[in-house]
């Protein structure tokens, strides 16, 4: 009986232990954009300096497009 006991006990941990695999193929993966993102919002040292820098790259993607529509 207690030989039983602890085959059903091996088996339980190991069902337990065969989807870790599933979970990371769920996760989707973030763009460098949104993770820098997050990082500027969060309260670590140097955390605006990386907001600000988005900002001004956010900045000068719109304003390079307006360009290129004008050249056109």
């Amino acid at each position: 009986m207690k030989s039983i006991k602890l085959i059903l006990l091996f088996v339980f941990l190991l069902s337990g232990c065969t989807g870790a695999g599933s979970d990371k193929a769920a996760k989707k993966k973030l763009t460098t954009h949104q993770r820098d993102s997050v990082l500027a919002k969060s309260r670590l040292p140097g955390a605006r300096a990386v907001g600000k820098a988005i900002e001004v790259s956010d900045s000068a993607a719109v304003r390079a497009k307006r360009i290129n529509k004008l050249t056109e």
